[in-house]
């Protein structure tokens, strides 16, 4: 049975993640890429969908023991347990090397820390997400898995058998002792991959980390959850185009036992447009950079029908399937791979990415004629459809309505515009563009608000709320101090909180289809909260932000890591893991915080 979502570190080289949880086991592992077949499976399954378990040897009938530590060695992705055994202490060192041009490899050295500890490695590889079980032989002393296109190749310094299917290494370790294990991946029609060095591919990688977080501008009070945060959205970045999955994983549900589990492994340009934002301001423009030429060649020719997301090399076609013969994370089914919701009309996506490359632009991102002909080409698309309904932020599978964040985003879109063609930098027809920006602004506060409880609401008409519009004051829409504002903020607050104080993104209605046409509830939406303290901070309550602020920093786990959502009732982190949307407003309340000074100490 796979841990609780939580209970999991995630080690990763850029291009691909694995999920390791807290008894040494590799649960999740997608080769060669993030959106590739699952050779591990066992996370969304049983662990006849493929796991790999290193650690001290225990009782067959017992369940393997958990870590008594762990942690990252310090700013890096490189992952260290540690077990205390009646035998001794073992330590177990798992990374993934970042490659250019390599083959893919999951490194695990063991080392003996005191007395003499036996040590199991069981490797269960089941190809095609836990669905194919591979041809397992051995090739001039090599162990290898082969399943149609795909091999993986096994090295170690350790003696193996097979049994069940299952590839063995039974082993003890003495103080100083380091047994080492490597997983590399390969085409099944090319050469084997090269021998591994996993020695030296530790110093490289913990080198790579030490370099890279030293480009990090921020020094504030919150410096090490910042770090952690951006070292996880480097992980989530595909290295060879600049995209940004949205997580490494597919179908954690937002609701334990739910049907709300979906696949994130792609780039969702909201996502990416507000990690990049976060990126800059941290000092790292080098990403934010690659993410611009990403974005360009992925809507390149055809602007104007902007999806909300691509796959990670910028592939439009992401259709949805169900694997049925993964039962699911704790009975969550359906286990989906693909996203229908590549298809949605979600007009927001054109103010994200607009308030992205204006931030670029600000900050001094060198100019690219064509990031420029993107954005007005944005627009005279917004002119036409800014009035429509669209599916909005929250990809709703119910019908389209006029969702006011989405008209709120459309506002962001042209006003950004202007000022880039204010600035010198593009031409347009201004005035036209103006009187556009100021058509919007007044259908927003005409047709968004309810004038009787002093909030906006969720769509035209409706008398629910949105937590999406927090980012109102945000984005510059009105003023913080605006009594529509703060009267948003207050009924956000007492409407959509959760007995411990977190916010849901909207009302959801138990086994009844919601606004979102779909069954069930879900947790807390993390981004929602960090919104929250933000919204806080903004109209002066400073102290409330900060408080709100570290109850969000005491929900990640022991590794600095967040999922989607918080389950309020479960006392759990839910939804896919580690997600750059908890992780990137966490970034962003930090700056705020420190800024304004609202912090502890």
């Amino acid at each position: 049975m796979a841990g609780r979502i939580e209970d999991y570190a995630l080690i990763g080289d850029m291009q691909t993640a694995a999920l390791v949880c807290r008894d040494g086991t590799v649960d999740w592992l997608c080769l060669p890429r993030f959106d590739s077949h699952a050779i591990f499976a066992g996370l969304l399954g049983t662990e006849e969908h493929g796991f790999w378990r290193l650690g001290p040897a225990g009782s067959p009938d017992a369940p393997p023991p958990a870590a008594d530590r762990r942690t990252y060695r310090g700013d890096s992705l490189i992952l260290e347990s540690e077990w205390d055994t009646p035998r001794g202490t073992v330590r177990v060192i798992d990374f993934m090397p970042p490659r250019e041009g390599a083959a893919p490899q999951l490194i695990r050295i063991v080392e003996g820390v005191s007395g003499r500890v036996p040590v199991q490695s069981t490797l269960r590889m089941r190809f095609s997400y836990g669905r194919v079980v591979p041809w397992v032989h051995r090739h001039d002393g090599r162990t290898v898995a082969v399943a149609g296109p795909d091999s993986v190749w096994f090295d170690t310094n350790a003696e193996t058998y097979g049994e069940s299917l299952t590839t063995y290494t039974d082993f003890t370790v003495s103080p100083g002792d380091r047994v080492t294990f490597t997983l590399s991946w390969q085409p099944s029609h090319h050469a084997p991959p090269g021998m591994p060095e996993p020695e030296q591919q530790l110093e490289a990688t913990e080198e790579f980390w030490r370099e890279w977080v030293d480009h990090c501008t921020y020094h504030g009070p919150y410096r090490e959850a910042v770090i952690r945060s951006l070292i996880t959205l480097k992980a989530l970045t595909y290295a060879p185009t600049g995209g940004i999955v949205a997580a490494p994983t597919t179908s954690l549900p937002e609701e334990i036992g739910g049907v709300r589990n979906w696949d994130y492994r792609y780039t969702w340009l909201r996502d990416a447009a507000i990690t990049l934002s976060s990126l800059l301001r941290t000092g790292y423009r080098e990403e934010a950079r690659a993410w611009r030429e990403w974005l360009l060649r992925a809507v390149a020719g055809d602007p104007e029908n902007l999806q909300i997301m691509y796959g990670i090399a910028g592939e439009r076609e992401l259709g949805e399937a169900e694997l049925d013969w993964l039962p699911g994370y704790e009975n969550s089914s359906p286990v989906r791979v693909g996203n229908g919701a590549a298809n949605q009309l979600q007009l927001d996506v054109y103010g994200e990415v607009t308030e992205a490359l204006h931030l670029a632009h600000m900050t001094g991102l060198a100019r690219n004629d064509y990031a420029s002909l993107l954005q007005l080409k944005l627009i005279r698309y917004l002119e036409d459809h800014w009035d429509e309904p669209d599916e909005g932020i929250w990809e709703v599978r119910g019908p389209r309505r006029h969702f006011v964040h989405s008209k709120v985003m459309a506002w962001v879109a042209v006003d950004r515009t202007i000022k880039l063609i204010e600035s010198g930098d593009a031409n347009g027809p201004l005035e036209k563009w103006r009187q556009l920006r100021e058509d919007i602004h007044r259908d927003v506060c005409e047709r968004g608000y309810d004038k009787e409880r002093n909030t906006f609401t969720q769509s035209y008409g409706s008398k629910e709320l949105d937590a999406a519009l927090l980012l109102i004051p945000q984005m510059g829409f009105l003023p913080p101090d605006d009594k529509r504002v703060i009267g948003t903020i207050e009924a956000i607050q007492r409407e959509l909180s959760t007995s411990d104080g977190f916010i849901l993104r909207y009302p959801t209605d138990g086994n009844n289809e919601g606004v979102d046409g779909l069954p069930g509830d879900e947790g807390a939406f993390l981004a929602c909260s960090f919104w929250m303290a933000d919204d806080l901070a903004m109209i002066g309550r400073v102290d409330e932000a900060r408080k709100l602020f570290e109850k969000l920093l005491a929900l990640r786990n022991d590794l600095g890591l967040l999922a989607e959502e918080w389950d309020s009732r479960l006392q759990r982190q839910v939804g896919n893991f580690p997600q750059a949307f908890s992780h990137v407003p966490l970034i962003d309340t930090a700056l705020r915080l420190t800024a304004s000074g609202a912090y502890a100490g």
